[in-house]
């Protein structure tokens, strides 16, 4: 059986993912408070961050910046632009 939590980023109760996605606090903050669907979409743009803005992860600067994105990404506020990115339209209008 999953286990659903209050989604910061949705606003509302949705399946919890399995395990931490990352160790210490951040981590637990994370498995607590964000679902599975959300990190899931994070993961996404977070790919694309890193490869539009050229990021190495060996690098602590890109690591702080890229936190920073996704702290801001959980709170629904504005990330940087992902300039090569061009959003799907909806095919099926209401």
């Amino acid at each position: 059986m999953s286990r659903t939590i209050f989604c910061v980023k949705h606003k509302e109760e949705l399946e919890g993912m399995d395990m931490p996605p990352m160790p210490g606090q951040k981590g637990a903050y994370l498995y607590d408070n964000i679902s599975k669907k959300a990190w899931a979409e994070w993961q996404s743009k977070q790919t694309m961050l890193i490869n539009e803005k050229r990021l190495s992860m060996m690098e602590p600067k890109d690591r702080v910046y890229l936190a920073e994105q996704m702290d801001k990404f959980f709170n629904n506020e504005d990330i940087d632009v992902i300039e090569g990115f061009v959003p799907q339209e909806n095919s099926n209008p209401e």
